[in-house]
């Protein structure tokens, strides 16, 4: 198992599911930073410097809770 994947598991799921609620939505109105910020992206308009940081910030709770979720695959041999 990857040292990244031993350092996620560590983290309960519900400290990262906040994180997603607070961080990762913030702020509520009148849209989330997160949908703002991939909208941009995906119409090619994300080019500032703090619209990226804006997307990393607001991204990283949701990133860490997907990979948090994703089950190991079993070692080979």
């Amino acid at each position: 198992m990857s040292a990244l994947k031993r350092r996620l598991d560590a983290i309960p799921v519900i400290y990262l599911i906040l994180a997603c609620l607070t961080l990762g939505l913030a702020p509520f109105t009148p849209e989330p930073h997160i949908w703002e910020k991939l909208k941009m992206l995906a119409g090619g308009t994300l080019t500032r410097p703090i619209d990226i940081f804006d997307l990393v910030l607001h991204g990283l709770p949701w990133l860490l809770l997907i990979l948090r979720l994703i089950p190991a695959r079993p070692a080979r041999g």
